[in-house]
């Protein structure tokens, strides 16, 4: 395994001025209320020794959440919440035959039955990621604890279902090297393309699968930059393989323009600086973006396409887009702080700052993204 240990982790918080102490405060009140809040938790355990999340917009838990937490968990150390969420989702996600053998169903009832019988790939991948991680931190235990191999299982699954005799679909293109929205679809989704994890996969993955991991990491750097609007930075939901927003609508919705799902890819940009900063035009998205919006924090509240013509409908997560880009301030030089450049960034942090954890019935979605951000900003989202 390459040693990461030695690797700096910038603090843009420290670097705006804050303090440690406020710092680690801020990150523990966040955890607790996520956690345990009775009133606002988005985490419940279930009897006798595992855990699920619910998102509370639609009283589910899905595979998005459950592996967002078990990131969570791996960075802040929380291992039995980890090993919770893990078994949950282990329990009554996990797909043991069918087309789909070897996948997690996305969306579940929080009793644990099954809503849908398909996967969605930005679960599966933060599932392994987060698993390679506490294989890394914590070690590696026996069965469905063993997290390496249970890493190694998902992502092997990824590539090479509907090869040599295995049902169902693979979740990547073989030809492009692209993730795709679901299993066998002809798109993809911008936000799903997490080249920082690729990198990992290629040291860690099985070794025959490793080149491919590797390609996809550029090929997905490649991909954001034609999918990001070269004026304003944003992206869309869905999105063809050339990077053009998807054009017809799909029967849930328009997924062409810049709604909910699209808010992470500057996210996921910005974390990419932080962890490998291998640029290929991409890490100039996030400060377009921020430039787009302007000193307005208002400008967040209603929705776009990609070319910044405003919608008539509201955003649903203002505080997750705010926390997005706030994030994407990875990508901007503290070297630039005299700069005006790292001045527009400093404005995002301090805006995000600012904002408090959402309250209500749509809190799930922006405060699983509000405590990335925060992880991201203080230096505690790191490779393990």
């Amino acid at each position: 395994m390459t040693d990461f240990a030695s690797k700096k982790y910038r603090n843009v918080f420290l670097e705006i001025g804050k303090s440690q102490e406020e710092i680690d405060k801020k990150i523990d009140e966040a955890f607790e209320t996520f956690f345990y809040d009775k009133e606002e938790r988005i985490y419940h355990e279930a009897a006798p020794d595992m855990g699920y999340l619910e998102d509370t917009g639609n009283h589910d838990a899905r595979t998005e959440g459950m592996s967002y937490g078990m990131m969570m968990c791996v960075q802040l150390d929380k291992k039995e919440e980890f090993d919770r969420i893990w078994k949950w989702a282990k329990t009554y996600m996990y797909m043991d035959s069918g087309e789909n053998e070897g996948y997690f169903a996305w969306s579940c009832a929080t009793d644990g039955k099954k809503n849908a019988d398909g996967p969605a790939p930005d679960g599966e991948e933060f599932f392994a990621m987060s698993l390679f991680f506490a294989s890394h931190r914590w070690g590696d235990g026996e069965g469905i604890f063993e997290y390496s191999k249970e890493a190694k299982k998902i992502l092997t699954a990824c590539l090479h279902k509907g090869q040599n005799g295995r049902a169902g679909h693979a979740m990547w293109n073989h030809d492009n090297a692209q993730i795709l929205f679901v299993p066998g679809s002809p798109y993809t989704d911008p936000s799903y393309h997490l080249p920082h994890f690729y990198e990992l996969f290629a040291l860690w993955a099985e070794e025959e699968d490793r080149p491919f991991w590797k390609r996809a990491a550029e090929a997905s750097r490649k991909y954001l930059v034609t999918a990001c609007h070269k004026e304003t930075g944003l992206n869309s939901e869905y999105a063809n393989f050339d990077g053009s927003p998807m054009a017809e609508d799909l029967p849930w919705g328009n997924f062409g323009d810049f709604f909910s799902d699209a808010y992470r890819t500057a996210a996921n940009i910005g974390l990419d600086a932080e962890w490998f900063g291998d640029d290929k035009g991409q890490l100039s998205v996030p400060l377009r973006m921020m430039r787009f919006f302007g000193t307005d924090l208002e400008a967040v509240r209603c929705a776009y396409k990609i070319d910044g013509t405003p919608l008539e409908r509201p955003v649903l997560h203002p505080l997750g887009l705010l926390s997005t880009i706030a994030q994407s301030a990875l990508a901007v030089p503290y070297s630039d702080k005299e700069k005006s450049d790292f001045a527009v960034a400093r404005q995002w942090v301090e805006w995000f700052w600012n904002q408090p954890m959402r309250k209500g019935g749509r809190r799930y979605y922006d405060n699983c993204l509000y405590l990335f951000a925060l992880l991201a900003l203080s230096g505690r989202y790191r490779i393990w």
